[in-house]
């Protein structure tokens, strides 16, 4: 398996692989938006404006069955979001990979001797990844959402939101707590399990040379169905966290 290069920043090593993938996840989608808005035509549109109408269309279809139809227009813009920067994220590893040999150490980018001497003298970086295989953005992700949820809960229902904790009973208020911390744990985890589970199987099969061809093709081919679902599970459920913590039970 090939290391990833890391940026000694303090306390912090940060992936250099990983914040240049966001960083072209953030361009690709602020693109793709840009150009879907960009002559629109209400007799003549674009494919692009054809594309973001059918995302708006479908965002609100399934934001709507998580909480009343009145109170989806607020979200639908964290859900178009969320939903095509997830997605072009996930893809991102798919095409290519960028990867070098290096021989000597460079600890600016996390390489010493020790690294250098485990590896036989020789150490391959790759340089380019989808950033939802690294484990600290998915949770980046789950935490915003966290603060999101809590924070229109206390602001839009703070009575309801805060006796759900102690629902059915008050000897539940453990349980309760233990159930609202898994909630953007499990989010991040299975973003990050099936994207980076996706890259080492595209690794694997990359070393089977050319042989491995119509096996990567076929497994590419999958990746896309899997990272539209799982840029699609982790909105929807933003949404349903969003309903149950915001939306008193009464309204739908």
């Amino acid at each position: 398996m090939h290391e990833f290069p890391v940026m000694p920043l303090g306390p912090f090593h940060i992936d250099i692989s990983t914040l240049v993938a966001i960083v072209v996840s953030v361009i690709v989608t602020f693109l793709i938006a840009k150009l879907a808005v960009r002559n629109l035509s209400v007799d003549n549109p674009s494919k692009f404006q054809n594309f973001l109408e059918w995302v708006v269309d479908f965002v609100h279809s399934f934001i709507s069955s998580t909480m009343p139809v009145n109170r989806v227009k607020p979200f639908l813009s964290l859900g178009m979001t969320l939903i095509m920067f997830i997605f072009v994220s996930n893809l991102l590893g798919l095409p290519f990979g960028i990867v070098t040999e290096t021989h000597h150490v460079n600890e600016s980018i996390g390489v010493t001797q020790d690294l250098l001497d485990s590896k036989g003298g020789e150490v391959e970086l790759a340089w380019w990844k989808s950033p939802t295989a690294d484990i600290s953005v998915t949770a980046g992700l789950a935490l915003i959402v966290f603060v999101i949820v809590h924070f229109l809960g206390l602001k839009q229902n703070r009575k309801h939101y805060l006796k759900h904790y102690f629902h059915p009973f008050p000897i539940f208020f453990p349980v309760n707590i233990i159930e609202t911390i898994s909630k953007p744990v499990t989010l991040a985890l299975r973003l990050f399990a099936n994207i980076f589970a996706g890259e080492v199987l595209i690794a694997t099969i990359l070393m089977m040379g050319w042989y491995g061809t119509p096996f990567l093709a076929a497994w590419q081919a999958f990746s896309l169905f899997v990272g539209g679902i799982q840029a699609f599970l982790f909105t929807i459920l933003t949404m349903v966290y969003i309903s149950q913590a915001a939306i008193h039970e009464e309204e739908h």
